[in-house]
């Protein structure tokens, strides 16, 4: 005992100062929120093909991606040669409506997620029950990387807990299964109201790379309310934070 209590008083604080201090150190890879920098010229679909879960539609020129569907691979961003496409290392991904997903050349650079009954109602605390869909796990391990030291959401007053009863809204990861509807949809009506619905991850929103399989519900949606989007295949731990926090108006700053 004497040993670990020395190890932490030599590692000191390790919690980063985020969303009062700089942005953690991203990943060299990351791919955060796409560009749409021009118009395509015409008949030109070399950004459309390429892309596994048809995200990408092409109208009158005019390009639009989808990031609820988007697995982030940026196949399309390598097949455009005239550089239309780029993903810039932008995490602020999450949106409080599903058509504010879909990007296109004059959409803003992050979409409004704050809502006012999270904001009044779990502002201070807010206890999530998370439910894997039939998920690959990668949106779950992302998820759990925020309880760490040096993430501590816990800090902000958000919590994973064990049972519904105790939550004040679900967290969804995965496509939605149909062995995993059933208990999807128990978990939800054991949440005492008011109550919030997170889908977080390309599956939980739109299927991800299982959409449109007979075995899936493409997603959360069309099964509860979803008041919030996190779109990545999988989020990133910050781009999950960064929605969290601005869906309870907790971002220093934000507003006046």
């Amino acid at each position: 005992m004497l040993r670990v209590l020395k190890a932490r008083f030599e590692q000191k604080h390790r919690t980063m100062r985020f969303p009062h201090g700089p942005l953690p150190p991203l990943p060299e890879r990351f791919a955060g929120r796409p560009k749409i920098k021009g118009t395509c010229p015409d008949d030109c679909r070399a950004c459309i093909d390429p892309c596994p879960v048809n995200a990408i539609t092409v109208n009158n020129r005019y390009t639009s991606i989808d990031i609820g569907r988007c697995l982030f691979c940026r196949a399309c961003a390598t097949a455009c040669s005239h550089g239309m496409i780029v993903f810039s290392r932008n995490h602020q991904l999450a949106a409080a409506r599903r058509q504010d997903l879909n990007i296109s050349v004059d959409s803003p650079s992050r979409a409004d997620v704050v809502s006012e009954t999270a904001r009044k109602m779990f502002g201070r605390s807010l206890k999530l029950r998370q439910v894997s869909a039939g998920g690959c796990n990668a949106c779950e391990a992302d998820t759990n990387v925020l309880g760490t030291p040096a993430w501590d959401m816990g800090r902000f007053g958000i919590q994973f807990v064990a049972s519904p009863r105790h939550a004040d809204g679900l967290f969804v990861t995965g496509p939605v299964s149909e062995n995993m509807r059933e208990a999807l949809l128990k978990t939800y009506t054991a949440i005492p109201a008011p109550k919030i619905v997170i889908a977080a991850g390309a599956c939980a929103i739109n299927g991800g790379p299982f959409i449109d399989s007979p075995e899936v519900h493409n997603g959360v949606d069309g099964l509860l309310p979803v008041d919030l989007y996190i779109p990545g295949c999988p989020p990133h731990p910050i781009t999950i934070l960064d929605g969290m926090l601005r869906l309870l108006d907790r971002m220093p700053g934000e507003h006046p």
